[in-house]
C-alpha cells in the first residue's frame, strides 16, 4: 500500500502522484446505521422485498455513504497539511454497491494551483471508489486546501 497522498505537504506533492487504500467491506449495519442516522430512508437501501424487485435485486448502499467511507479511507485523522475541504466535482456513482462489496480508494494528484505560493495551494484528486472485482463503483474529483511545510512556510514569510 502507497502512503497516503493527503499526509504530504502541497509542495511535496505532484501531479501522477496515487495512492491505493486498503479495502472496507460494507456490511447491513453500515447501511441501516447511515439511513437512520442521516433519515435517508429510500426503500432501496432499507427495503429488502422492495430491492428485490427493482433493477438490482436486492439493497444497494447510499451513494453518499461511499462517497463519506473513502474519505475515511483516504483523509488522515491527523494530517497537519490539510487545511479545509475544498469541494468536490464531478461526483458519479456508476456502479450499484451491495452488502458484502469490499471497496478501496484509488486517487491521484491531477492539478495543483497555488493559492499563496510558499504557504497553500488547493490539490485536486481523481477520487474514485473500487470494489473487489476492480470495477468503479463511485468517481469524483476531490479538492483539498493544503499546506506548504512549515520551512517553506517560513522563508516566504
Amino acid at each position: 500500500m502507497a502512503e497516503g497522498l493527503l499526509d504530504k505537504y502541497y509542495d511535496e506533492l505532484s501531479v501522477g502522484d496515487r495512492m491505493v487504500t486498503h479495502g472496507r467491506t460494507i456490511t447491513e449495519t453500515d447501511i441501516v446505521m447511515w439511513c437512520t442516522l442521516t433519515g435517508d430512508m429510500f426503500l432501496i437501501h432499507t427495503d429488502r422485498h422492495f430491492a428485490e424487485k427493482s433493477m438490482f435485486g436486492q439493497r444497494i448502499a447510499p451513494g453518499l455513504m461511499v462517497n463519506a467511507f473513502m474519505a475515511g479511507l483516504g483523509v488522515p485523522a491527523g494530517s497537519p497539511s490539510i487545511l479545509a475541504n475544498y469541494g468536490t466535482n464531478e461526483l458519479r456513482f456508476t456502479a450499484p454497491v451491495f452488502i458484502g462489496d469490499t471497496l478501496h480508494l484509488d486517487a491521484e494528484v491531477v492539478e495543483k494551483k497555488d493559492r499563496k505560493p510558499g504557504r497553500d495551494g488547493v490539490v485536486t484528486l481523481q477520487w474514485n471508489a473500487v470494489n473487489q472485482n476492480g470495477r468503479t463503483v463511485m468517481s469524483s474529483q476531490l479538492m483539498s486546501l493544503m499546506a506548504c511545510r512549515p520551512a517553506a512556510k517560513e522563508a516566504a514569510a
